[in-house]
């Protein structure tokens, strides 16, 4: 018993920090300080005060993050899902890849000119705080979603732009300079990654949605096991043939997301459970890496912050603001996304692979990408609800529902549809009763369930229908075109 002691501490002491790191959220709440600046300054301190958790070897944080980072770009992906993609599929692309070069050369610029890097350093630290993270975006936001279009390019430039900053740090990584060699070198390995990536996301995406629509397990807690077992798979695949294989997970996802397959719900919610796990790892493990003593150093604390500054309101807002001139987003959507880029845990991650190069004092540039990063998730952070108040952001209220009401069956129904009510819609501000006597309820249709602002309304006749009312419809089969236009648009279907 006395050998098992040590084990049980660290259990113990384990599980009351991840105790503590989620309840976390609640301090987030009335603070507005996003939960991964709290576990990463909590991690940062207590690898202060115990040598044993600062000796943490970075090759092991580095494949822990990995880890997670897998995770959480594949549920990211999940979320997004195609048919919300094809509404931004541009602007994603523009702001995720291009956008993400010219923040990474604007970054690079100053890091070389205001504080006397060389080049090579320069773009090594230009790319590291070049990507973003909307997680700490909607962290910040607290219950409150960006809505429409805006939020729907937020949530895909941070999923494109993760693969390839990652993809640009391997390249200037592997090719040890930024001569005219060097560059040509970087831009094949960056096309390569980003080539073979995007294959296996796709191909893979389309085999696992067949996979998990075909081939039926004895359990259902199988599924998304299946499913996370898919994801690592296409991850190792992508990085084996020399692709990225964080964009091979982040397309399979969206791929793979928006497949009407068994057990579809539970898939999700166990990869946004795995996520949201993943992020707190990321962060309290890239925390212990963090070495309090040099970011006190004036020579780190302060190019983090002047960086931090000019990025926030300067490289970024124009370099993203010139990839979507062309989309048709509102005037101050676009400032909000151009603003609203927060750095996370890759930034940091991208840092660690500094010390794999020849460069010098990698512990400083190390503890500038960090300052930059909190300098991002505390002080930009707090100024973005602000910021999306002044511009009249679209927003809506995301309210909590732990209550679910459903059954189970053994074949998927083709007479039941899930709708929302659409404004303007044949059956908007009209009873049951209204619409039975018109004849516009075809025939052999009726409503099963009615959820309004997340309560459960019983149904009658004198029951009346609002927009934005959540139903699930029967109807015969065959008869799907007649439901959508009772409650879709006029003129849509």
């Amino acid at each position: 018993m006395t050998a098992t002691n040590p084990f049980v501490l660290a259990v113990l002491l384990t599980a009351a920090a991840g105790l503590l790191a989620v309840l976390s959220s609640r301090v987030t709440t009335w603070s507005r300080v996003p939960a991964p600046a709290l576990f990463l300054v909590a991690a940062a301190v207590a690898a202060a005060f115990d040598r044993h958790l600062r000796a943490s070897p970075r090759p092991t944080v580095e494949r822990l993050v990995t880890v997670a980072l897998v995770a959480i770009l594949f549920d990211g992906g999940m979320h997004l899902g195609r048919a919300r993609l094809t509404t931004a599929a541009g602007p994603v692309a523009a702001t995720g890849v291009l956008g993400t070069f010219l923040t990474a050369a604007g970054a690079a610029v100053l890091v070389h000119g205001a504080f006397g890097l060389g080049w090579y350093p320069a773009a090594l630290v230009g790319t590291a705080v070049s990507p973003t993270d909307p997680a700490v975006v909607f962290s910040v936001l607290g219950r409150r979603e960006v809505a429409g279009r805006s939020g729907t390019i937020l949530e895909g430039e941070s999923g494109a732009n993760d693969p390839a900053s990652i993809a640009l740090m391997a390249g200037l990584v592997t090719a040890g300079g930024v001569g005219v060699g060097a560059l040509g070198g970087v831009a094949g390995t960056f096309a390569l990654q980003m080539a073979v990536g995007l294959a296996v996301g796709l191909v893979g995406g389309r085999a696992l949605a067949w996979l998990v629509r075909r081939v039926p397990l004895p359990g259902e807690g199988l599924y998304p096991l299946r499913t996370l077992a898919g994801a690592f798979l296409l991850f190792g695949i992508g990085s084996v043939a020399h692709g990225s294989g964080f964009l091979a997970v982040f397309v399979a996802g969206i791929v793979a997301g928006d497949e009407d397959a068994p057990y579809h719900r539970e898939i999700e919610r166990f990869h946004g459970a795995l996520a949201s796990l993943g992020e707190i790892v990321a962060f309290i493990a890239l925390g212990l890496t963090v070495d309090l003593g040099v970011l006190a150093h004036r020579d780190v604390w302060l190019p983090g912050i002047v960086l931090g500054v000019v990025l926030a309101f300067v490289i970024r807002p124009l370099a993203v603001g010139l990839c979507l001139l062309p989309t048709r987003l509102d005037r101050n959507e676009r400032r909000f996304v151009s603003f609203a880029g927060l750095k996370g845990a890759v930034p940091i991650l991208l840092g660690t692979y500094l010390f794999g190069t020849a460069v010098h004092q990698p512990d400083r540039l190390y503890g500038i990408v960090v300052v930059v990063v909190l300098f991002s998730v505390v002080v930009q952070g707090g100024l973005v609800p602000v910021v999306a108040r002044v511009l009249s952001i679209p927003m809506r209220l995301v309210e909590p529902e732990p209550f679910s009401l459903g059954v189970r069956l053994r074949r998927q129904p083709d007479q039941v549809s899930r709708v929302t009510l659409a404004a303007s819609a044949p059956a908007d501000g009209r009873t049951l009763g209204e619409l039975a006597a018109e004849g516009l309820v075809p025939e052999g249709m009726w409503i099963s369930f009615l959820v309004r602002d997340g309560v459960l309304v019983p149904v009658g006749g004198s029951t009346r229908l609002v927009a934005g009312d959540d139903l699930v419809v029967l109807a015969e089969p065959g008869r799907g075109g007649d439901v959508a236009r009772l409650f879709a648009p006029r003129g849509r279907t």
